[in-house]
């Protein structure tokens, strides 16, 4: 055979070898498109599918009047992809940095850099890479390490994986730093839906935005005890953003699509689509308004009378709506997150949450008890300078009076000169078992169901487990503790016509369209005493802002108050000299409060003022001087501001069943 043909054992081999590869080849196209082209199929799909999210608006919380409490403000997160930037936007770029507030330099700084370092390597630079020169899209010039490197696609393509091609393993293997393609450099997260539209005009290409919504605070520190907070998270903290997230949070929305290869929505191949249901709104019976007074008031407090802390209550008691609630210490709602551990304790409603000896405005219970029971009526007299008094066949001491009297006292003086021997004496006609049933009735010892969460039930042991001074400090209001919203409502109690009422904060839930799903309205709790009685006593009330009475400054004039001072030592730890800790009656710090409503024939507006630790400035801390003329000064205000007119009271109202001393 002549040598210029191949021998017969090499076409052999050769026609062998190519046999193999085709029969290799199809085995694999059998083996993708039958056998595993199920599992196939499903990797695909799975690369190219797409889950997007939107995010539901959470609802707004409103005051009485509709003005914003709590709202989400829609923002933008903008971003921009570098390797989609066109050189014909760069002349838009100042515009853009102006509209989004950042330095051209840095923002030319962010737009150009669109290689990033895998990892450390060799500190040698990467030689420039010769960029194909085109007439239509000039090449543009991207920053690397500071150095001005013009960047090809065709020269450094990154593959499927968004690694570069085998010029990048090269320079990797020899030491050089690896380059990957940025696609995504947030530009602001804090853009308006106002301020994208204007982005949007702008026509850049490679801008993208993600939208979300922002909790905000419109009047920053203003109820904040009662409003609460979502936090970083978007987790309801605390308040009504807690307590009423079920309406608020809404139902995010979502829909399954493809995506192409630059991650873009294909959405002619959406599958499934699930429109958003936006948060409902809740509107609560607060009052922006009142609200205000009550800080400004405890605002003057503060400076007056440096207190440890302080609590302002304004209600309706026809209702049980609370129209503002406030609280020293305080905090900011938009800022809750930079508040120092050591003064986290002014993020807590103190009003519900911490419990006090309610002092003499216990003495409200005790006394309607004896007058509910029959045990006394008001024209009874007692000596409220006796020590001792015999009960159950044994003595037992008197608490100390503030004054000494010259003639023997009626219930009504009792009431108004806030004789404690007086009131003990009316305990102990009423006997424990009594006495803890109306202090439970008229809502100590009990949650009342305030709907923000982290109310206490405060203090008071059943009765066989009284000492043997209880039932002479207990109808004073010592060994005895509550929240000041007890104190608030069992006095409103005596303004409802005996009725304890569930405190309430919630008005309505309205829906994204701002229709009403859901109304609140007066709830009751149960009756303490009957309408009678409650007369009686809120008659006896008034005595207390009289001349003759314990706050003269708590008084209004043309109008009827009905109230009651508190003055209460604090209980304070001390460490005798064994080490151990107990708690003890401080001789230098006291709480001052008073409670009260008025008119007191035809009561509009109950108001509660506690005042903690005023020492400093007022020795004492007489309820009567640091919460009594709060009490008058915000009167005044809303009486002005509610249009509350001081209409006559019926004769039986006014005193005539007091006068004749008949038991009921």
């Amino acid at each position: 055979m002549s040598k210029g043909f191949a021998s017969n054992y090499r076409i052999v081999l050769l026609a062998t070898g190519l046999f193999a590869c085709f029969a290799g080849l199809g085995v694999r196209l059998v083996w993708l498109h039958i056998i595993d082209r199920e599992e196939l199929l499903r990797s695909v799909a799975k690369a190219r599918r797409q889950i997007t999210v939107e995010e539901a608006r959470r609802g707004d919380i409103l005051d009485t009047k509709g003005n914003l409490l709590a709202t989400s403000r829609s923002l933008i997160v903008l971003g921009v992809d570098p390797t989609m930037l066109r050189k014909e936007d760069e002349a838009k770029w100042p515009l853009l940095a102006a509209l989004i507030g950042m330095p051209l330099a840095e923002l030319r700084e962010t737009l150009t850099t669109k290689l990033l370092v895998s990892a450390p390597a060799a500190p040698a630079r990467p030689a420039p890479i010769a960029a194909p020169k085109s007439p239509e899209h000039p090449p543009i010039e991207f920053k690397f390490s500071g150095s001005s490197l013009p960047f090809s696609a065709a020269s450094e393509t990154p593959d499927r994986a968004g690694n570069v091609g085998d010029n990048a393993a090269k320079k990797e293997a020899a030491g050089e730093k690896r380059l990957l393609p940025k696609q995504y450099v947030k530009l602001s997260d804090n853009v308006t839906e106002t301020l994208y539209a204007q982005i949007e005009k702008l026509g850049i290409a490679g801008i993208v935005r993600d939208r979300s919504y922002r909790r905000t605070y419109p009047h920053g520190q203003l109820g904040a005890h009662v409003i609460g907070y979502v936090n970083s998270a978007e987790q309801p903290a605390t308040g009504i953003e807690n307590h009423a997230d079920f309406y608020l949070r809404g139902q995010d929305g979502w829909r399954e699509s493809e995506r192409d290869g630059h991650r873009r929505e294909l959405a002619q191949f959406r599958s499934r689509e699930v429109p958003r249901a936006d948060g409902y709104s809740v509107v609560l019976s607060l009052d922006c308004n009142i609200q205000d007074m009550v800080e400004q008031e405890l605002a003057q407090i503060v400076q007056k009378f440096q207190p440890e802390k302080a609590t302002i209550i304004v209600s309706d008691p026809r209702n049980g709506f609370i129209l503002a609630m406030g609280n020293y210490p305080t905090f900011d709602l938009n800022e809750y997150g930079k508040v120092p551990l050591e003064a986290q304790a002014s993020m807590k409603n103190i009003a519900i949450t911490d419990i006090l000896e309610p002092g003499s405005t216990f003495k409200i219970v005790s006394i309607a008890a004896g007058l509910d029971q029959g045990a006394v009526v008001p024209s009874d007299r007692f000596d409220c300078n006796l020590e001792e008094v015999e009960y159950k066949n044994r003595l037992r001491a008197l608490p100390k009076d503030d004054h000494h009297y010259d003639h023997l006292l009626n219930v009504s003086e009792i009431v108004a000169r806030s004789s404690n021997r007086g009131a003990a004496q009316i305990g102990m006609k009423l006997g424990e078992q009594r006495l803890y049933d109306y202090a439970r009735a008229f809502g100590f010892a009990r949650p009342l169901g305030f709907p923000t969460g982290g109310e206490v039930a405060g203090i008071l042991a059943k009765p066989e487990k009284w000492s043997g001074s209880d039932i002479t400090r207990i109808p004073m209001g010592h060994t005895i503790s509550a929240t000041a919203l007890q104190m608030h409502q069992a006095m409103c109690t005596i303004a409802t016509g005996g009725v304890l009422l569930r405190p309430q904060i919630i008005r309505e839930i309205r829906d994204a369209a701002g229709e009403p799903v859901n109304r609140y309205d007066r709830v009751e709790i149960g009756r303490a005493v009957s309408e009678r009685t409650a007369h009686t006593m809120a008659q006896m009330l008034v005595g207390v802002a009289s001349k003759e009475g314990t706050a003269p400054e708590a008084a209004i004039p043309n109008f009827e108050v009905a109230g009651k001072t508190g003055t209460t030592q604090m209980l304070l730890p001390e460490i005798d000299s064994k080490g151990n800790r107990t708690l003890r009656y401080s001789e230098k710090h006291h709480i001052g409060s008073f409670v009260g409503f008025f008119p007191a024939s035809n009561p509009q507006i109950a108001i509660t003022v506690v005042v903690h630790n005023a020492d400093g400035r007022l020795p004492g801390g007489w309820g009567a001087k640091v919460a009594a003329p709060s009490f008058k000064k915000l009167g005044e205000q809303l009486i002005s501001y509610r249009n509350i007119t001081a209409a006559p009271a019926p004769i039986v109202e006014r005193g005539v069943f007091a006068a004749q001393g008949n038991r009921p």
